[in-house]
């Protein structure tokens, strides 16, 4: 607000467009003149390919759930696309990460360039809505917003025929990669294909302070079970049908490897195929390894959600910042 109160400056942006400042009249609004506006040209110089918005109804059939969706630049509407779930559960942020534009959201689009539909959608229990939203899952941690995955996943697939729904795959980090492992074993006849990143598998085994947050406290009952049950993946691991990659570092003073450890143990005592990637010497994010881990699930997703051959240890150069 200018000190005479006559004028203010608004700034706004989208997933899709550039920030822009303007400055309005106080007294009715309309904009007096534009400030700033951001130049992409050279982002669409580049190749750059916005996401597109979306909504879908949520597991109640009413509650609107927002998300974006990335395409292959070399989109072919006749043809079907097999479709890979990106995924963060909350409770402190979710998939969709900021709401305004941003250049890059991870390797989302170029992981569509592969020939997938890629989609990002915030389910119930993910913050930045009203309170009762926020708590959805409150006691209730393996819930990770799997319910509202699989519907969205599945209204997309009816709106739009050029998606597989028949080849659904997820990947995710930290708490994405525990959603992974988790959308692998309750939902082993939807998700086909997971690669799931230092998970956070059993939140006994994480930070007690983050876990009683969204937990509660532990409870042991006089059956022996306890109140943590239904947030443990190597209690469900034995579901598992499809192909799955755990990977995580080796010196993760985050979430402690110990965590995976938790699943690949129960996936063999239940006789289970399964992948595993273990990265000596990094912490919770892999640091200068991060190409390497990039290019696997590439090709681990190439390979086994649109059954194609993926090039030979194919090197993706090092992150300018490593």
């Amino acid at each position: 607000m200018s000190p005479d109160g006559k004028t203010f400056v608004d700034s706004w942006s989208t997933p899709t467009t550039p920030p822009v400042t303007v400055l309005r009249s106080s007294e009715d609004g309309h904009v007096i003149a534009t400030v700033a506006k951001a130049d992409i040209s050279r982002l669409k110089a580049a190749g750059w390919v916005p996401p597109i918005p979306f909504t879908v109804k949520a597991r109640d059939g009413k509650t609107e759930l927002y998300g974006i969706m990335f395409k292959p630049s070399h989109f072919d509407p006749n043809k079907k696309y097999p479709v890979i779930d990106y995924v963060y559960p909350g409770p402190q942020t979710g998939s969709v990460r900021g709401r305004s534009f941003l250049p890059s959201r991870g390797d989302n689009q170029a992981m569509a360039e592969l020939g997938f539909i890629v989609v990002a959608l915030d389910g119930m229990g993910t913050p930045w809505r009203s309170a009762s939203f926020h708590h959805t899952w409150y006691g209730d941690m393996g819930d990770n917003t799997l319910p509202d995955q699989v519907k969205g996943i599945q209204e997309l697939a009816q709106r739009y025929p050029w998606i597989d729904i028949n080849r659904v795959g997820i990947w995710g980090h930290s708490g994405g990669g525990n959603t992974t492992a988790d959308a692998m074993f309750r939902y082993p006849d939807f998700f086909k294909v997971g690669w799931a990143e230092s998970g956070n598998h059993d939140n006994r085994v994480y930070e007690n302070d983050w876990g009683e947050k969204y937990q509660g406290l532990l409870v042991t009952h006089k059956d022996g079970t306890t109140s943590y049950d239904n947030q443990a993946n190597e209690d469900i691991a034995k579901n598992l049908k499809g192909h799955l990659m755990l990977v995580h570092g080796t010196i993760d003073d985050n979430v402690p490897i110990e965590s995976t450890y938790l699943v690949a143990e129960a996936l063999i005592k239940a006789n289970k195929d399964f992948d595993m990637l273990v990265i000596p010497n990094v912490h919770h994010g892999y640091a200068a390894s991060t190409p390497y881990a990039t290019r696997r699930r590439w090709d681990y997703f190439v390979q086994y959600l649109a059954g194609d051959t993926p090039p030979k240890e194919y090197e993706l150069k090092k992150w300018p910042w490593f």
